[in-house]
């Protein structure tokens, strides 16, 4: 069991390096667009026609492509001052439940975000300026949603594993 969670952490690992590279192509973007749009603005009096539009979709490709490896890294926010405390089962059995509600909440937002994407392909819904289709926004954030469930999976079944084996 231990070997096929080793490759399973290690498939998770991989991929998550991966959209987060893609995430930090979202960052770059985002900074390359302000910088032309408030050059273009103040220099030739002409700002980036569609700028806000763009900041918003490489925003969102930069928050949600990072999600998976700052989870990877231990960068979220945990309040562990309570738990630290209890008994190394009792943390367990905690960390499992946690895992487990982490895993469902994402597994919500890939479900609730591919029905809107499909909501606002059908409708033909695009951004003001741009003319940016809206549904790459849901479709982008499910996506980089996955490795996050990946990674709850892989945290509740190590955690079930230590439950079992004391």
């Amino acid at each position: 069991m231990s070997s096929v969670l080793g490759k399973f952490e290690k498939f998770n690992r991989r991929l998550s390096g991966w959209f987060e590279w893609i995430g930090v192509a979202g960052l770059l973007t985002m900074m390359l667009i302000t910088i032309i749009d408030v050059t273009g603005a103040k220099l030739f009096l002409s700002p980036l026609l569609g700028a806000m539009d763009w900041v918003r979709v490489a925003q969102s490709v930069a928050i949600a492509f990072a999600c998976a490896i700052t989870l990877i890294v231990g960068r979220h926010v945990r309040v562990e001052f309570f738990v630290a405390r209890l008994p190394k089962r009792a943390q367990t059995v905690i960390n499992s439940l946690v895992n487990l509600l982490g895993l469902g909440l994402f597994a919500l937002l890939i479900w609730r975000m591919s029905v809107l994407g499909y909501s606002l392909q059908a409708g033909g819904e695009v951004s003001a300026t741009a003319h940016i289709p809206r549904c790459i926004f849901a479709y982008g954030i499910a996506l980089a949603s996955l490795p996050v469930c990946l990674l709850f999976l892989q945290e509740l079944i190590s955690s079930i594993t230590k439950v079992v084996k004391r």
